[in-house]
């Protein structure tokens, strides 16, 4: 089992894993989810030894304390790392990429064991032993690079984005392999975009944002979770759209009493509430509509004018005039031909005075040479304008 407690990473100033705890066992598919930038990559680095662990971090393989070992060492005691963009050796046939992961020792004793399991894996590397590695597709490259690191036999398999530029068809793929992988007794950290499928063969998941472990459950509840599904699987909430009578009655009771000075607050996953407007507005919203609803405005040239309003008694705020007499000029403006627009617009921009001159073409300046033979050689000489 592979344990990490309280797990930080620093670069420089920035601080990208922050006291990160987690646990995966044999025969268990264990996600990170979170946005890119959350910490994922590091975290899966800082595990494999490739970057400094923060003091404080403790990480353990079957009990075994690993935090300060360098990464051979790591590998040695059961932790594979497949990293992001593969990283197998191009110009080495798959046979040699696949022996380079079998020379540890506790891989030589069952080498050819390995091999056979993971051309039962992967049958079509089997195919192409003698083929270069460079020449393959982008997801044949990618069953090398996991294959590779199954022929060091390890303990937990970890995986970065493993499905990173591969078709709908060879993901499908990918992902069955990892359900075949666990059966043979290794556990699995898989980092990964694809949320949906990666949920779907998980048995548990952590959800990591801005290097903290914000959330941990098993998949099956992720996959189900509304803020899961909004933030991960493009789904929406469904506290936001409610679509049982017993919610969308209260809401539709409360549109009932719109007579009344409240209105309805939506906000986005807190449910439903009521509050008044005059913890909005100082005025009574109805005096304000009322108020708007009775101005007359009167196109005087180029002015607008307000003229007094209907209701009798009934004055708008000097703001409320200025708001809609702002309106009203702007749709004014839109129904006016454009060169008569722009022609208003240099009038009151440039009124007395001098219009800049903006310069949009410039000649480009060309220096013409001829070639001339000495007995120095030939060389090139500038011709005179």
């Amino acid at each position: 089992m592979l344990e990490c407690k309280d797990l930080s990473v620093f670069y420089g100033q920035h601080h990208a894993l922050d006291q990160v705890s987690i646990k995966i066992k044999a025969k268990e598919i264990v996600v990170i989810l979170g946005a890119n930038g959350a910490g994922k990559s590091s975290l899966l680095k800082a595990i494999a030894g490739i970057i400094p662990k923060a003091e404080g971090s403790q990480v353990y393989i079957d009990s075994s304390d690993i935090t300060h070992l360098p990464a051979h060492d790591i590998v040695k005691n059961g932790i594979a790392l497949v990293p992001e963009g593969r990283g197998i050796f191009g110009d080495l046939t798959v046979l040699e990429n696949l022996k380079l992961g079998a020379f540890l020792e506790r891989a030589n004793g069952s080498g050819s064991d390995n091999l056979n399991r993971v051309f039962s894996l992967f049958p079509r590397l089997s195919e192409r032993k003698s083929q270069i590695a460079r020449t393959m597709s982008g997801g044949e490259q990618q069953m090398v690079a996991i294959a590779r690191a199954l022929m060091s036999a390890p303990t937990i398999l970890m995986l970065d984005e493993p499905s990173l530029g591969l078709s709908p068809i060879l993901c499908s793929e990918l992902f069955k392999t990892l359900e075949e992988i666990r059966k043979t007794g290794v556990g699995i950290l898989l980092v990964e975009q694809n949320a949906r499928q990666s949920l779907a063969i998980a048995d548990r998941g952590y959800l990591l944002e801005i290097g903290r472990i914000i959330g941990e459950n098993n998949a099956e509840l992720l996959k189900n979770d509304p803020s899961v599904q909004k933030a991960y699987l493009g789904g929406v909430s469904s506290r936001e759209l409610p679509d049982s009578k017993e919610t969308a009655e209260p809401i539709n009771a409360s549109l009932a009493e719109s007579n009344t000075d409240k209105c309805i607050i939506l906000p986005s996953g807190l449910g439903q509430r009521t509050i008044d407007t005059s913890q909005i507005i100082s005025d009574n919203i109805n005096n304000i509509i009322d108020q708007a609803a009775h101005i007359k405005f009167e196109y005087l040239g180029n002015n607008i004018k307000a003229a007094t309003t209907v209701a009798s008694g009934t004055t708008a705020s000097n703001e409320l005039k200025s708001i809609l007499a702002s309106i009203e000029q702007s749709a004014l403006n839109a129904r006016l031909p454009i060169k008569k627009v722009n022609q208003q617009m240099e009038t009151n921009q440039f009124q007395g005075q001098q219009k800049p001159k903006i310069e949009i073409y410039k000649k480009p300046k060309i220096d013409v040479y001829r070639r001339t033979k000495s007995k120095a050689g030939e060389r090139m000489v500038k011709l005179k304008k």
